[in-house]
């Protein structure tokens, strides 16, 4: 009876328990990995913000860079620039990648898709210094450094981001609603004007600001560029621009200890917009992947 009520054991023998066991070593390396991105940004950002708390004031945000010999002066020329050249590229870089995407996956042919691909893969695997020299090369000899030559080149920087972040979404678009359009008799380019752009809005907007966050942070282009520049708050893209990345490279290295809190200081505002526009690119594409799904 002893032996009959013994039934077969569920506990995990041989071959099963040894990928059992490796399977939980490597949930936990992965677990401790992941600790330790979290940790190390962490410490990152306690460190910018503990080193920025001297410099941030109003000052800091309204006043320009000082004199040499003076104290106090701020940033406000640094902040104007690095929001205008910024701007000046994403005008250019978003609607030549939103076009480049389009064609991709919606005309060309597929021995084109690949080449299309490999490029933008290529040229998103470019260094930023080697685009820097580039342009420098391209457009500032001869003819002088200028804020719009910097849009340029961060142009450059954020097309193949824009472009394959397009593609994944528009790849995402169900067949269903192309072949809806087309039996309604429907162009084709109004079905991806009207039907298949509104559907991916917010994963074009995602990668968008993902490519605004990098080319935000870009100091190599700017070297060639736009690094000889009055110390005012400047509008006119003609003229040489300061810029976020440029102070924090050059007020970092100064002797003057104020000049080190206002690099600090600098590198917060900077991380702080990347945060905010990441935060704000997960946000569309939440929303995007739930408009997709029908959510």
């Amino acid at each position: 009876m002893e032996a009959a009520s013994i039934g077969p054991s569920l506990k995990a023998q041989g071959r099963a328990r040894r990928r059992l066991l490796w399977s939980r070593l490597a949930q936990i390396v992965a677990t401790v990995a992941a600790f330790g991105a979290v940790a190390v940004l962490g410490i990152v950002v306690f460190n910018v913000i503990q080193r920025a708390i001297p410099a941030l004031n109003l000052e800091l945000f309204t006043g320009v860079q000082s004199t040499f010999g003076e104290s106090g002066g701020g940033i406000k020329h640094a902040i104007v620039g690095s929001v205008i050249i910024t701007s000046l590229a994403t005008a250019v870089a978003v609607p030549v990648g939103v076009m480049v995407a389009i064609y991709v996956s919606e005309f060309a042919h597929e021995q084109a898709k690949r080449y299309v691909r490999l490029a933008l893969d290529v040229l998103n695997g470019v260094p930023s210094i080697v685009i820097g020299i580039f342009v420098y090369a391209l457009l500032v000899v001869g003819s002088g450094q200028a804020a719009w030559k910097a849009s340029f080149a961060l142009a450059v920087i954020m097309l193949p981001l824009v472009s394959r972040a397009t593609i994944e979404v528009l790849d995402l678009v169900p067949s269903a609603l192309r072949e809806a359009s087309f039996a309604l008799g429907v162009a084709k380019w109004r079905t991806v004007l009207f039907v298949i752009l509104p559907t991916v809005r917010g994963g074009i907007l995602t990668g968008s600001t993902l490519a605004v966050a990098r080319a935000a942070g870009e100091t190599a282009p700017l070297l060639f560029t736009t690094s000889i520049f009055l110390n005012a708050v400047v509008y006119d893209p003609r003229q040489a621009m300061a810029t976020l990345p440029f102070t924090i490279f050059t007020y970092s290295e100064a002797p003057d200890k104020s000049l080190n809190d206002q690099a600090w200081a600098a590198a917060f505002i900077l991380m702080a917009f990347v945060l905010v526009t990441s935060l704000f690119a997960r946000f569309l594409l939440s929303r995007s992947e739930r408009k997709l799904e029908g959510r």
